[in-house]
């Protein structure tokens, strides 16, 4: 029989292989992102190192096995006859067959199958090490998400939000797979420990389990080559939480060498709105400010369009085809082409830049524009041949090249950027201009909206103050994902410090709390 290492060599061929026989978008629907084989082993030698203490032999199961990247790492790593057992769960009919070719012969039994679709046998399992597949929620149809919620409701009382990704689902309903003691290691999308429908996740690893090590991935330090997200691995104990017990947090380097290490004791954890403020740095031990930008502002994200290819025209483009101008509303160019940080407006209401754009946004019928506006109809008829007006969003809009009416917004922010320094920027419009939703909308309201009202000087204090607000603070509160790209959400910029602003412009702020 080849040796476990002349056959992981094979498995690295087989997995080019079998990845050129899908193309990327085919494999982001499956979530299949292979682990590199580098990283398998890092969580072989952990997971043995958690292990190496205890007796007799270890039955292990991957439920995402792929080519089987961690069951060749932990017989590589593992000594001769500790895994009593070997099981994988893989979907993909090409990956069965293959894995199966290479790795039988080393007893592993592979089952062809969804692994939520598994009846947990009676057996339980000591070792569990996984890549779940990382399918976004909107390639999980409505009868998978019930189904799946039901599965979670049975066998653990739990329920999570429809915007939870797959990876979540197989987490916590591997837990019925289980023995007691069985050690869970699990490489996953870091999203999970600040977005909301992550909350589901983090209830199970405090109070069902004993959370052990969470080390997130610096997020430039991509993990996988062709997904754009930040990782973590995550490990617990299929024991309950003893009191006092702490959770090593570690970040950048390696699981085994990591850089930064913190021991977070449970209580601080039920009390965090965001995990990855650990380990501790300046940003997480900051007071919590009194007011916040959600106290002065409304904040919302710019106009969805549903094809802006169509919709958004430059407007002397606009008007050669003979759209009406009452019919073109004034809208920003995207953050790419803004290097303004004020945006003054023309007599028209559009931007004072050499870009300007127009979005098509019309209230008449199609019977209407067909006979008074025959220019601007055989536009509207080529959007329809491209199958346009069946889009998402265009498709329940009444007439379908109508858009949601929004005010203009007098600041606006960018949403993401990759900036180390400043990754999002505040923008003063004064143009009756639209933005599109590549930016955060700012509406003042309460005091501000008063105090603005009678002296509109103090659009420009308030501008200056904005400004003033530190990228530490954007970074603290927004998100991140792997290649370094941050994201801001309309709740995350409303939590931002904003005490300053009030004491500048000296407004006296009713507090408010959002649920």
């Amino acid at each position: 029989m080849a040796s476990v290492l002349d056959t992981e060599m094979n498995r690295l061929v087989e997995q080019v292989r079998l990845d050129s026989l899908k193309t990327a978008e085919e494999r982001n629907k499956w979530g299949q992102f292979a682990t590199p084989p580098s990283l398998s082993a890092d969580i072989a030698k952990y997971a043995w190192g958690r292990l190496r203490g205890r007796k007799g032999g270890l039955r292990f199961i991957d439920p995402a096995i792929g080519t089987g990247s961690f069951f060749s790492a932990v017989r590589s790593i593992f000594p001769t006859g500790r895994l009593s057992h070997a099981a994988g769960i893989e979907l993909d009919p090409e990956f069965v067959r293959a894995t199966r070719a290479l790795w039988e012969s080393y007893g592993l039994e592979v089952t062809e199958g969804d692994f939520t679709q598994q009846i947990p046998p009676a057996t339980k399992y000591d070792l569990l090490i996984a890549n779940p597949p990382y399918v976004r929620h909107h390639h999980l149809n409505s009868a998978d998400k019930t189904r799946l919620n039901a599965l979670l409701a049975e066998r653990l009382g739990m329920s999570i939000s429809g915007l939870a990704g797959l990876y979540c689902y197989f987490l916590l309903l591997a837990d019925s797979w289980l023995a007691e003691k069985a050690l869970s290691v699990w490489l996953i999308p870091s999203e999970f420990m600040d977005v909301n429908y992550g909350n589901t996740v983090k209830h199970y690893l405090l109070d069902n389990v004993t959370l052990l090590h969470i080390h997130r991935f610096c997020p430039s330090d991509v993990q996988f080559v062709d997904a754009l997200v930040s990782s973590a691995v995550v490990v617990f104990e299929k024991t309950p939480p003893k009191q006092g017990h702490a959770v090593e947090f570690t970040f950048g380097g390696s699981l085994n060498q990591p850089e930064l290490t913190e021991l977070v004791d449970l209580g601080t954890l039920r009390g965090a709105r965001k995990w990855t403020a650990f380990p501790a740095s300046n940003l997480a031990e900051r007071r919590t400010p009194s007011i916040t930008l959600g106290d002065l502002f409304d904040v919302k994200r710019g106009l969805a369009t549903g094809n802006n290819a169509f919709f958004v025209l430059p407007l002397e483009r606009a008007k050669a085809l003979g759209i009406p101008s009452q019919y073109l509303r004034p809208i920003v160019p995207s953050p790419r082409y803004m290097r303004e940080s004020v945006i003054e407006g023309d007599e028209e209401g559009h931007v004072r830049l050499d870009r300007q754009l127009a979005l098509i946004d019309c209230p008449l019928g199609e019977d209407t524009v067909r006979v008074k506006y025959p220019e601007f109809w055989s536009y509207l008829e080529q959007g329809k041949a491209e199958g346009v007006h069946k889009g998402y969003l265009a498709s329940r809009r009444v007439p379908w090249y109508s858009q949601e009416k929004r005010e203009p917004a007098p600041f606006l922010c960018t949403y993401m950027g990759r900036s180390k320094e400043r990754p999002f920027r505040f923008i003063r419009n004064k143009s009756r201009a639209v933005a599109a939703n590549v930016y955060l909308l700012l509406y003042p309201k309460g005091a501000l909206k008063c105090a603005l009202e009678d002296n509109p000087e103090l659009y420009e204090a308030l501008f200056a103050t904005l400004r003033d607000i530190t990228p530490e603070d954007f970074i603290h509160e927004g998100r991140i994902y792997g290649g370094g790209l941050r994201k801001m959400e309309p709740a995350e910029l409303k939590r931002l410090p904003a005490d300053h602003i009030a004491k500048t412009l000296g407004l006296v702020v009713q507090r408010t709390f959002e649920f």
